[in-house]
């Protein structure tokens, strides 16, 4: 299973590095052939990146599952983007951390993964 991210300031890419999983960062070019977990940042008041919402434009079929980052003085606004695509996708939130993660957070992640990949 592959880990399909974005980041702003850094916290995405330090989370994912503590997953220990194989990982790509979006870029422009991103055609996935396999399926994949999601792990974004949040953006503005709650809203999911340009750049992942063009990704999941082309790439929304092979999607399994959403995590992502956010601040917590945001309140229900919390890691919305997870939701949104959730929502949108018709997919699970796998799980919400504040800014890069602890090791729990990927711990629990990790699991989330394992399940989903079992569907």
């Amino acid at each position: 299973m592959v880990v399909v991210f974005d980041s702003k300031t850094g916290n995405v890419k330090r989370f994912v590095q503590k997953l220990k999983l194989p990982a790509i960062q979006i870029h422009d070019s991103l055609k996935l052939e396999e399926p994949y977990v999601l792990v974004t940042y949040t953006t503005g008041f709650g809203q999911v990146p340009e750049r992942v919402s063009a990704f999941l434009r082309e790439n929304h079929d092979l999607l399994l599952g959403v995590a992502a980052s956010g601040n917590r003085n945001w309140g229900d606004k919390f890691a919305r983007s997870a939701d949104l695509i959730a929502e949108k996708y018709e997919v699970p939130v796998i799980g919400k951390f504040e800014l890069s993660g602890t090791m729990g957070d990927a711990e629990r992640f990790r699991m989330e993964v394992s399940r989903v990949a079992a569907y």
